[in-house]
Formats: C-alpha cells, sequence, structure tokens
C-alpha cells in the first residue's frame, strides 16, 4: 500500500510551497480513501512517494485517469494567497492504494 503525490514542476513552487501544496494532496486523498484500505497503509507505515509532471495538462490526464480507473484521488487548487495565481491546480494526491495500482497510473513518472 502507498500514496503518491504528483506536483507540477513547471511553476517553479518555493519547497516550502511544494511541502503544504503535497501535503494537501495527501491529507485530502487520505480523506476520501476507503475505511479498509486506510487501515491498511496505517499498518505498512504510511508509505507515499512524491513526483513531477511538467505541465498543467499532465497533472489533469493523471487526474482523469485516477478517476477513469476508480482511484481514490485529490486535485489540489491553489487559493492564491502567496506565491501563485488563485485557482492554479498544483498537484494531486492519489491512493492510498495497493502499490501495482498506484505504480500502473505513476509509474512513468520521475521522482521530485
Amino acid at each position: 500500500m502507498k500514496q503518491a503525490i504528483v506536483v507540477r514542476n513547471d511553476l517553479k513552487m518555493s519547497k516550502g510551497k511544494i511541502a503544504a501544496q503535497a501535503s494537501h494532496a495527501s491529507l485530502e486523498s487520505y480523506k476520501r480513501a476507503d475505511k479498509d484500505k486506510i487501515l491498511k497503509w496505517e499498518s505498512c507505515g504510511y508509505k507515499k512517494i512524491v513526483l513531477k509532471v511538467q505541465s498543467e495538462e499532465e497533472l489533469l490526464e493523471l487526474y482523469q485517469e485516477a478517476k477513469k480507473m476508480g482511484v481514490v484521488c485529490a486535485l489540489i487548487t491553489d487559493a492564491g494567497h502567496t506565491q501563485i495565481e488563485p485557482n492554479t491546480r498544483t498537484c494531486v494526491g492519489i491512493g492510498p492504494d495497493c502499490d501495482e495500482v498506484v505504480d500502473k497510473l505513476t509509474g512513468h513518472l520521475k521522482l521530485l
């Protein structure tokens, strides 16, 4: 069991901003997950990977594919109070789910 957080690399967010946005994605996807998957994930140590995409288009394609596959996911949109414009889509949380399912969606992506 693991969770993937996929961040837009083209936005050139600071490390702190990335950490905040990734945290939003992780927590929101977690809250939407099935209780059985949450329990399994918790017992495995909350494994996460943080990956990158190069555009909003790539982020949205990944989000739509996860939804199509029935994998819990959360698209994060920033309020625009600090570094980026309001309503900017910054990242996606995927899972927690089985490693194989998450890898099928994200295995082609590079680590952030």
